[in-house]
């Protein structure tokens, strides 16, 4: 309900959200189609003290942007995303901590005709409880269909709407006549912007064991291919070092040149026995120690 003239509360509407762009340094824009009022209430108390939602018209938004971007040119970046039915979230705290909050804010609703389906829609094998005279309405639909006990069964499972196809007039009747609400609608995260930087939600969904693989992937291709065209890079100096070492110390088997690193190497290969004979107490030693341990 707007108090006051028009002019005032657009005033007081420019005021908040420059209040907003400055506080936060993180926004995130939210479609918020088939959210109802009093699920966006919902949705509002959930968040208290986490972030602020600002829901308006997108020229508004737009031009309340563009008056900031003065004082942050990065702001710019949201724009070509303020497009369709969206609002912001402001926060300061941790995205994914946001980002889950605002997703399980999610209510069930009614497939209804002409709508986007937003996931596969499935019919589970059942008896529907309807009497004999629908079984045309569900061979319209090329439902397989028994009489069992004076009413219609569904044979089998069958997959009713693919996600993103629109749903039909038919596929709605039968999911009214079923009781089946097979869509949560909430605010669904379109795009993050977090101190100057636009991303994905999808972004938030990489953990930190991931980026440790992808880099030492990308440094063991970076050694590769400096070892390959004998160029020295930080990432292959320890292979080129141990090749080295390892050159070095063929040399030094094969002839009377010695180092203190090679000489626990040559001294193996003159006399092998010594080394087995003093091997062979500490492993007896290990195994009377096992059998010990297996009398007590």
């Amino acid at each position: 309900m707007v108090k006051g003239d028009r002019a005032t509360w657009k005033a007081n509407y420019f005021v908040r959200i420059g209040k907003l762009l400055e506080e936060f340094p993180r926004i995130f824009i939210v479609g918020a189609d088939n959210v109802r009022s009093k699920q966006m209430q919902e949705i509002r108390v959930s968040l208290r003290g986490i972030a602020e939602i600002l829901m308006g018209k997108n020229t508004m938004m737009c031009k309340a942007i563009r008056a900031h971007i003065g004082n942050n040119p990065h702001l710019e970046k949201l724009l070509p995303h303020i497009k369709g039915n969206v609002g912001l979230v402001f926060s300061k705290e941790d995205p994914t901590l946001v980002r889950d909050k605002i997703l399980e804010n999610k209510v069930a609703a009614p497939a209804r005709a002409g709508a986007i389906a937003p996931c596969d829609v499935f019919v589970e094998a059942q008896n529907t409880g309807m009497g004999p005279e629908k079984t045309s309405f569900f061979q319209a639909l090329n439902i397989s269909t028994k009489i069992a006990k004076g009413s219609i069964e569904i044979v089998s499972k069958i997959h009713l709407v693919k996600e993103g196809d629109k749903v039909g007039a038919s596929e709605a009747t039968l999911l009214q006549m079923l009781n089946v609400k097979p869509f949560a609608y909430g605010l669904q995260i379109e795009n993050i912007y977090d101190n100057g930087s636009v991303y994905s939600p999808e972004v938030l969904d990489i953990t930190d064991d991931q980026l440790l693989a992808k880099f030492r992937a990308g440094v063991a291709n970076v050694a590769s291919a400096s070892l390959e065209i004998g160029y020295c890079t930080q990432a292959s100096i320890p292979h080129s070092i141990i090749n080295g070492f390892k050159k070095v110390l063929a040399v030094a088997v094969e002839t009377d040149i010695t180092f203190p690193a090679a000489e626990g190497i040559k001294a193996y290969l003159a006399d092998p026995s010594a080394f087995a004979a003093a091997a062979a107490p500490a492993d007896s030693g290990a195994a009377e120690a096992t059998k010990e341990e297996a009398k007590e």
